[in-house]
């Protein structure tokens, strides 16, 4: 990934958005309330899309079914949150945590398992094949969909915040709901996280450089399949993660869920340039912000806002914001 300090115009782009918007809405305090909202809206897509985003650039994989683990993971947070209706009931922020914490590790830790199954059993036969990972993944959606319905059932089953989440805080006339900022700090841990690995850490290092030269890092005795596991493993995890950040936003689960967000996920990680996690970021604000601004002042072109949103980026720059190089 390209240093971002080399390239600031993208970093403009959220911030611009965002001015346009100002005197459109007219109201500061309307403006403000759909900004954060966007804002928290683009973290969550962010973490759903910066697994797929790792997964592309580090291990050149087309992963169609991506949108599996965002559906297992809510499922699965659906499933840990019902047992501890006591803490997610009080209205006090530390109980909920204790609740909503341990769903979301839950949910991580079967996504990677999940994800670990999905590489070794239908992904790793068509490494290299770009038509063919399209295709098996898809049908490996498919499948997972299925069996989701087979535990869970196929209706739509409720997943609401928990009671401290709950409401808005006040900023002058700006309504902000609580869980929208929670969904802005998991976002940039998330980005934190990922940045401090990629670029401080052996691990980080030694993925960054089996990219650029598998065979020479493996003739050092690194085991490059190994790490490449991982890092699917770990991209379905944060997925699953997503996911459970998308059921708490909608407050409810169903199994197509994934492939509802697919869509979002795949114009993200276009615009931010394949394989690239800050450009994914930037892709992800621009999107949460244009769906919200669009569906408050023309609810008609929110339909296809985003598509005319990649459109613009792309004829700017075609290979996205921050293309990865040797790509």
């Amino acid at each position: 990934m390209k240093n971002l300090d080399f390239d600031f115009k993208p970093l403009l782009l959220v911030p611009v958005l965002a001015l346009l918007a100002l005197p459109l809405v007219g109201s500061a305090s309307t403006w403000l309330t759909l900004t954060v909202a966007g804002l928290a809206m683009g973290m969550i897509i962010f973490i759903i899309a910066s697994g797929l985003t790792l997964i592309f650039g580090l291990m050149d994989v087309l992963n169609f079914g991506h949108g599996v683990f965002i559906a297992l993971g809510a499922f699965v947070a659906t499933s840990v949150l019902a047992t501890m209706g006591d803490w997610t009931g009080s209205d006090e922020l530390w109980r909920n945590l204790v609740a909503v914490i341990p769903a979301m590790v839950v949910a991580m830790l079967v996504a990677g398992a999940v994800g670990l199954a999905f590489e070794r059993f239908i992904v790793r036969p068509v490494y290299g094949q770009h038509l063919k990972q399209i295709l098996i993944t898809m049908g490996g959606m498919i499948i997972g969909e299925e069996l989701i319905k087979v535990i869970w059932g196929p209706a739509q089953i409720p997943l609401p915040l928990p009671e401290a989440m709950r409401g808005s805080l006040l900023m002058g006339e700006a309504a902000i709901e609580k869980y929208r900022l929670v969904a802005v700090v998991v976002g940039l841990a998330v980005f934190g996280l990922q940045v401090w690995v990629l670029g401080r850490t052996k691990i980080g290092l030694l993925i960054r450089a089996g990219v650029q030269d598998r065979e020479m890092v493996e003739s050092l005795g690194y085991r490059i399949k190994q790490l490449f596991v991982g890092v699917f493993v770990v991209g379905s995890a944060l997925a699953g993660l997503g996911g459970v950040m998308w059921g708490l936003y909608q407050q409810n689960v169903v199994p197509q869920m994934g492939a509802q967000v697919n869509v979002l996920i795949f114009i993200v990680i276009i615009i931010g340039g394949l394989g690239s996690t800050g450009g994914a970021l930037i892709g992800a604000l621009l999107v949460g912000l244009m769906a919200n601004y669009t569906g408050f002042l023309v609810p008609k072109v929110a339909l296809f806002s985003n598509i005319a949103l990649m459109v613009a980026v792309l004829l700017w720059r075609p290979q996205g914001v921050y293309p990865v190089a040797n790509r």
